[in-house]
């Protein structure tokens, strides 16, 4: 709730807070940015600082909040919005927020001119721009029928947001939080006082770790209690519907238009209570009906790299068999892509090696459709994502497998041939990457070399062979020996799984320059999206986005 990472969290608890509409509180967003301001203004009110030396202060934590928090969309668009009312006030103008949010989009955007499309993004400066619209009116109506005021500002700003967002999540993860608005309520006391004590416990560990021992143990309580009203929501019946898009955003205008229409209200309230429980009965029944993509056809290997930001997840497909390489990071994007893909099962789960960006999002599509087998390539590593991996598994009876070179598994025509690791047993404390699972995939007579993060100090001495379609090793990363394994390898296409705007430069100039050189056409996720291409007789489609 600091620092929006909820990589540690357990699955059950971030499913939880999720089903319960509470997932907002473990990503950094408008809230952090004002709870720091809050407090920063509040110990700098204390040290005896002018007005114009505390709002710089606050400029100046807010500078260096935001990249901490992970740069996401939300917190990068609550940090300048944040900073423009700040600014504004030491100019001692009026600030607006519909400035403010513009401004925001327009920073964001030249940026990552891509960022639009993040689910992040979208839900961000939709709830904020419902808020600004709607939680006023909202309030003020309570306000009037008595409901006291703290009461009636956080159920506005939660029902707000709720209209704002509903459209996108339907249309995005395919459900809707019902439960959000009783939850927001009940947990709305606990989390300034969470937030600030996380808050205060990271400075004070700065000093020594230590000393943030007394903020930590203080948390807990209020942490407890919010992961139980989570937990008590999440388990509600109908706590989640899964309406179509379209029919969430026609509910949802519906909403906004009787909050802003005062005659249009008066005139259809005694109409309110039939309306509130049919919408919620077709929001129950109805899903929405958009298929995914046909199936390959027949004679046909299907490789689709799917966006999942700064990760891998690969999926194949032939003969009605499917095949999920790494699941990327946490945050469900893999198990949302899959469904997108038209895929209701897995024959089979492979988890290259034990690190959160290949196996992070492995428990969730545990969760999300059925799995026959696990192909586990965490070689011993010990971390959070690796347990969740196996607990997922675990309780959806799904087996673990070990791999080993030489192994040879056959899905109807699809055949996956371990190239690496061998029997050894790992160094300990040696790079994961350099122990990962690497893959070939072959169907139809169509290859595919699947490295993972193996590079060529791997990849050349095992003599890959000739393939189609080459998944290039860590996201693109500087690999001095990829010329020499092009040669070998002869790919017709390259896939680059990366993140848009990733801190480590990936891909970097240097193997973009050699796949150039080779005459390998480049797929990307950062630039291109989802790839989806199609190997069949003999040629090589690449499919459009879908």
């Amino acid at each position: 709730m600091t620092l929006g990472d909820d990589a540690a969290l357990s699955p059950a608890a971030r499913a939880d807070l999720r089903a319960a509409g509470l997932g907002h509180l473990v990503a950094a967003s408008g809230a952090n940015i004002a709870l720091l301001a809050v407090l920063a203004g509040a110990l700098a009110a204390a040290l005896g600082l002018p007005r114009h030396g505390r709002i710089a202060l606050v400029l100046a934590l807010i500078a260096v909040y935001v990249p901490l928090a992970g740069s996401g969309p939300s917190i990068q668009r609550a940090g300048v919005m944040g900073a423009a009312t700040l600014v504004a006030a030491l100019a001692s103008r009026p600030a607006l927020r519909w400035h403010a949010l513009l401004l925001a989009a327009v920073a964001t955007l030249a940026w990552d001119p891509l960022a639009v499309e993040a689910p992040g993004w979208q839900l961000s400066f939709a709830a904020v721009a419902a808020i600004a619209l709607l939680a006023a009116p909202l309030r003020e109506a309570l306000v009037r029928r008595r409901v006291p005021r703290p009461a009636a500002e956080a159920a506005a700003l939660t029902a707000a947001a709720t209209l704002g967002t509903a459209p996108v999540s339907a249309a995005v993860f395919g459900t809707v939080a019902l439960a959000g608005l009783p939850a927001n309520l009940a947990a709305a006391a606990l989390v300034a006082p969470i937030t600030w004590l996380g808050l205060l416990g990271t400075l004070a560990a700065q000093v020594a770790p230590a000393a943030a021992a007394p903020f930590t143990a203080a948390a807990a309580l209020p942490l407890g209690l919010l992961l139980e009203i989570a937990r008590a929501e999440a388990a509600l019946p109908g706590a989640q519907a899964a309406p179509s898009p379209a029919l969430a955003a026609v509910a949802c205008a519906a909403g906004a238009l009787l909050i802003l229409h005062a005659p249009l209200r008066r005139r259809l309230r005694p109409y309110v209570p039939l309306a509130l429980a049919a919408g919620l009965l077709v929001a129950l029944v109805l899903r929405d009906p958009r298929p995914g993509p046909p199936p390959p056809p027949p004679g046909t290997l299907r490789v689709t790299l799917l966006d999942v930001g700064q990760g891998d997840a690969t999926l194949l497909q032939a003969g009605g068999h499917a095949v999920l390489v790494d699941a990327g990071p946490p945050g469900g994007a893999a198990a949302r892509g899959l469904r997108r893909a038209g895929v209701r099962a897995l024959d089979l789960l492979v988890g290259t090696h034990a690190q959160a960006d290949h196996v992070g999002g492995a428990d969730e599509v545990l969760r999300a459709l059925p799995v026959a087998a696990v192909l586990d390539g965490r070689d011993g590593v010990r971390e959070a994502q690796g347990a969740q991996l196996a607990a997922a598994a675990a309780e959806r009876r799904a087996p673990l497998l070990r791999p080993l070179a030489g192994q040879r598994l056959r899905l109807g025509p699809l055949l996956l041939e371990v190239l690496w690791p061998p029997a050894t047993p790992p160094v300990p404390g040696a790079d994961p990457n350099d122990r990962a699972i690497v893959l070939r995939a072959s169907a139809y007579g169509a290859r595919v070399l699947l490295t993972a993060d193996a590079e060529s100090g791997v990849l050349a001495p095992l003599d890959p062979g000739p393939a189609d379609v080459l998944k290039v090793s860590h996201h693109g990363s500087a690999d001095p020996g990829l010329p020499a394994l092009l040669r070998t390898v002869r790919p017709r296409a390259a896939l680059i799984g990366v993140g848009r705007g990733n801190p480590y430069g990936h891909p970097t100039p240097q193997t973009l320059g050699a796949l150039g050189a080779a005459g390998v056409p480049v797929l990307r996720t950062d630039r291109d999206g989802s790839v989806r291409l199609d190997l069949r007789g003999g040629r090589l489609h690449v499919q459009p986005r879908s």
